[in-house]
């Protein structure tokens, strides 16, 4: 009997043992589970960068162009004549201090390969008086291009080599292209740094900075943080797939080097013009000539008009087509070509792209009777 009680008391006694061993092991660890981890140090040659744009690079560095641009001296004394013959007063004061006005001009900038068959697109700034025109590829080939022709409105140039099978850019749809988007720029800055690449983000689109100096400019630059400066006008601007999102025009700089800011023009009006280059030649932007403001509740309850929508025309220049084709001051535009106008915005972008020579068919709202009217469009006006 006794020696059964003292069996039973030692399981007792090792029991609560093991529970409290149990208890300690067990406490220790959440103690430990619970504790702030400590800092480590780790090699930075175990991380890699969630991207890079090696493979845009080497996809697209091909494709960009170095372009030097001359004007002869036969050219330089023509645009000497022709400015004389519109500002003679000017130019012979001038010419009395010596100013050396028919010395040529040249410049340097990229362009990109758009076609195996060797059509290459840059700026008009940068080839817009160039009559002699030298292409350097990236494998050091060189040419002699060929203007086939501008659009200074949009600031694109269209140029020609003679050669076959050469890398040529693919074009994405600019319109797809993100706020934050990282983009790389390539180019020929300060002219001797070729094929160089720069990365960036898209920090804006659609930016009119009143950059173009045209009677008719077309602005809606894709605006990035990627380093462009004077020699890359012209070049790529790429996504990580090395398709072409814009070409490089300009930066918004007070020094005249990067100071933050550059900007592209988008593929997607890149590709417009150049179709428009390749079956036209040089472009030269029409204008209505009307000016004025979209039709509000204020003019609708004083002409007592049957229409609340539409542009209404406050003034017609002087000499337009609008003036020549009978548009006059108080009329309400409601069509043109066949669309619906309700606002200031409407006719612009019908008018926006049409050329000198072109025809629009307005609907016209005249005390509140409607007629149609054709404009044949005027340049410079």
């Amino acid at each position: 009997m006794k020696k059964n009680i003292s069996l039973i008391f030692s399981g007792i006694i090792g029991g609560l043992i093991v529970l409290s061993g149990s208890y300690f092991f067990n406490s220790e660890s959440t103690e430990n589970y619970n504790q702030s981890p400590k800092a480590v140090l780790t090699s930075s040659t175990s991380t890699e960068a969630p991207f890079d744009f090696v493979y845009a690079a080497e996809k697209v560095t091909p494709a960009v162009v170095h372009i030097i641009a001359e004007e002869s001296r036969a050219l330089a004394q023509q645009r000497r004549q022709d400015n004389k013959r519109s500002s003679p007063d000017v130019f012979g004061f001038e010419d009395f201090f010596g100013r050396n006005f028919h010395s040529p001009k040249n410049g340097t900038g990229s362009g990109v390969i758009i076609s195996e068959e060797g059509y290459i697109v840059t700026n008009n700034h940068v080839v817009e008086y160039a009559d002699i025109i030298k292409v350097s590829l990236a494998d050091k080939r060189t040419f002699n291009a060929t203007k086939i022709g501008t659009d200074p409105s949009t600031d694109l140039a269209l140029l020609k080599i003679e050669a076959n099978d050469l890398t040529a850019a693919n074009f994405s749809n600019s319109d797809d292209v993100k706020v934050g988007e990282w983009v790389a720029a390539i180019g020929n800055p300060f002219s001797y740094l070729e094929s160089t690449v720069t990365a960036g983000i898209v920090s804006a689109k659609g930016r009119d900075i009143d950059i173009i100096k045209n009677d008719k400019s077309i602005e809606e630059f894709i605006q990035t943080d990627a380093a462009i400066n004077p020699g890359n006008s012209g070049g790529a601007l790429v996504n990580l797939e090395g398709e072409l999102i814009g070409i490089n025009t300009a930066i918004a700089t007070p020094t005249g080097v990067y100071a933050g800011y550059s900007f592209a023009i988008p593929s997607n009006l890149v590709l417009r013009i150049v179709d428009d280059i390749k079956q036209n030649g040089n472009i030269e932007r029409g204008r209505l000539g009307v000016r004025g403001l979209t039709l509000n509740n204020e003019i609708v309850k004083e002409l007592n008009l049957k229409s609340d929508k539409g542009f209404y025309v406050e003034q017609v220049d002087t000499g337009s087509g609008a003036q020549f084709a009978g548009v006059l001051p108080g009329d309400i535009i409601i069509r043109a070509n066949n669309q619906r106008i309700n606002s200031f915005e409407d006719l612009y972008g019908i008018v926006e792209f049409a050329k000198a020579g072109d025809t629009i068919k307005l609907g016209i709202l005249r005390k509140n009777k409607e007629l149609e009217l054709s404009v044949n469009l005027r340049k410079g006006i």
